[in-house]
């Protein structure tokens, strides 16, 4: 679990050290806001691609090599970018394609991990290791804003790339010497009565779900409906969550042009990491008390929905205030309570595909992702657009609120945590 932490961390260094030297590098290279948008887009496009393959894999062959393997990779794009960029005359076409390999090779990190976590992970503490890892990815968000900004300001750009690189390149030593080397066991263990048929299948389910939990007329639901309800409320939380990580720093430089860059860099993900273990923490309690929360329509029944609501219902009203007038002190703590609520997705939406689909719950998170990544790709340069022709974040915020809003309401509706990958889909009801 210590190893899948720093690499979690070390994953969003590397994908942090373009956001952070973003403003920098528009200056040396004269990029537009539209030309550092597609840049920073070139990562998510790069991220669609691998997430349906390396989850399948990993339920196949096991989760810990698939992340070896791309660690190892993404470690060598990471250290040689900047030397690519010198050698080029077409910086932002090398960037650009630096960054989508980088995705590439990333895509299959969080699909493997779903899938590693199913196999290997007790229901009751599946919760909790997932909002550990997210919790990495804020720690390693968190360095790459305090210490990149610092080695940003004093050894250039360049320097962000080639640390991160090594440090990632230490992980995949002591990975290789210590847990892959032969001494890890890659067989899964598949559950007796689960479907060996193609995942794309559940969301075609025919069957239906009865909820019988009160007198009267009775709801049936298909059950492809709770499927695809996590899907478009995982979709829209990566979404805003990208467009925030992408264009922060540049926020922050721009209306504050005289703040300390390792302040707003820093402190929304050091709050975000106690939020994230909590929440995971809060969700495994309330798993092993079998305690459950209705949907307030179509009263569904889904464990993971109040860390979801908090998650994009509570983190969008901070940045309904963020889009006014602010100073510097309330903007950090808007956008610090913003990211800290929303960290509570890591126990929501990220657990709920190992509850309906534990078989093929690798392939099926790389699915949600690329989703998510598809539609954070079309955001974070959206945002851009309308930063250049509007001159106003307003417009940006209002976007996520949108976003966040829909997929909210999706999840409340049709949500559910009931296993759908049995070969047995007679109808259930729920007493």
């Amino acid at each position: 679990m210590v190893m899948l932490f720093i690499g979690t961390c070390l994953l969003y260094c590397a994908r942090m050290a373009m956001p952070i030297c973003a403003v920098t590098l528009a200056v040396v290279f004269q990029w537009s806001k539209i030309d550092s948008g597609l840049a920073l887009g070139g990562f998510f496009w790069g991220y669609c691609v691998t997430q349906v393959l390396g989850g399948h894999a990993s339920d196949k062959i096991g989760g810990e090599r698939v992340l070896f393997i791309s660690t190892v990779s993404w470690t060598l794009i990471t250290a040689a970018t900047p030397l690519l960029v010198h050698l080029s005359s077409h910086t932002l076409a090398v960037m650009t394609g630096a960054r989508f390999l980088m995705g590439v090779l990333q895509g299959v990190f969080f699909p493997s991990l779903a899938s590693l976590c199913s196999q290997r992970v007790v229901k009751g503490d599946q919760a909790f290791l997932m909002s550990a890892m997210h919790s990495g990815s804020a720690l390693g968000t968190l360095l790459a804003g305090g210490i990149g900004s610092l080695m940003l300001d004093r050894f250039g750009w360049e320097s962000v790339f080639y640390c991160t690189g090594f440090l990632s390149s230490l992980w995949t030593l002591v990975v290789w010497l210590y847990l892959i080397n032969g001494k890890m066991d890659t067989k899964t263990n598949p559950q007796p009565g689960v479907s060996r048929t193609p995942w794309l299948s559940l969301f075609k389910k025919p069957n239906m779900f009865v909820c019988a939990h009160k007198p009267g007329p009775q709801l049936s639901v298909s059950l492809s409906l709770f499927v695809r309800a996590m899907v478009v409320a995982h979709m829209c939380m990566c979404s805003t969550s990208f467009v925030l990580l992408s264009w922060l720093p540049t926020y922050f430089k721009e209306t504050f042009p005289h703040a300390q860059g390792w302040v707003y860099n820093v402190i929304p993900w050091a709050i975000a990491i106690p939020s994230a273990i909590c929440g995971g923490y809060f969700s495994d309690f309330l798993v092993s008390q079998g305690e459950r929360t209705a949907s307030v329509i179509g009263s569904l029944k889904c464990e993971y929905l109040r860390p979801q609501f908090i998650a994009m219902g509570v983190s969008s009203m901070f940045l309904i205030i963020l889009a006014g007038s602010v100073s510097f002190p309330t903007a950090v703590t808007l956008v610090s309570m913003s990211v800290g609520t929303s960290s509570l997705s890591s126990s929501g939406v990220s657990v709920n595909v190992q509850d309906l689909t534990p078989s093929c719950a690798g392939a099926l998170y790389g699915f949600m992702n690329t989703m998510g990544a598809f539609s954070g790709l079309v955001l974070v340069s959206l945002s851009g657009y309308l930063i250049e022709v509007s001159h106003s974040w307003a417009t940006v915020f209002s976007l996520i609120i949108l976003v966040n809003t829909l997929g909210l309401v999706v999840f409340l509706i049709f949500g559910d945590a009931h296993r759908v990958d049995l070969e047995d889909y007679s109808p259930v009801n729920v007493i």
